[in-house]
């Protein structure tokens, strides 16, 4: 949890984009098992593999959930499965994508970063329209800095 401390503002920092990177990263963790059930249960060879690196592109915003379908795609392509193995695919992407996106993130940004799911869904689009590409990169980690300068609810 990123403390509050206004005599220190780079201790602040750094302890909001270590509260990111642990939400990113358990993030990651999260969507790399869920790629393992799903891969297995629609019989991609290599199911592991591809889970792992589903997992581990999820580190890239935007590209990497994109670029985790093509291993699947590219194994099933190679071992004669029928179409309906690609919907299930796609689909399966498609639920990885709403899930994380919508419910996944928000929530461990809240958790770990205490950021408001609102901030951590709408901020990424507010941000990607001022600043088309840096901006949807940049959204998350300066949402956790920013919300760390938020003074903590007396209790």
């Amino acid at each position: 949890m990123a403390v509050y401390e206004p005599e220190n503002p780079l201790k602040t920092a750094g302890g909001a984009l270590l509260a990111w990177w642990r939400a990113t990263t358990l993030d990651a963790l999260i969507v790399g098992l869920i790629w393992w059930l799903g891969l297995t249960l629609i019989g991609v060879p290599l199911a592991p593999l591809w889970a792992l690196l589903g997992g581990l592109l999820q580190f890239i915003p935007n590209f990497g959930p994109v670029l985790s379908v093509c291993g699947p795609a590219m194994a099933l392509l190679f071992t004669d499965k029928d179409w309906y193995s690609y919907c299930w695919l796609l689909g399966l992407y498609g639920l990885i994508a709403a899930i994380d996106g919508l419910l996944i993130q928000p929530y461990l940004l809240k958790r770990t970063a205490r950021v408001p799911w609102w901030a951590a869904f709408f901020g990424p689009i507010v941000l990607g329209i001022v600043i088309p590409f840096w901006g949807v990169l940049l959204a998350p980690p300066l949402l956790a800095i920013i919300f760390a300068f938020r003074k903590p609810k007396e209790t």
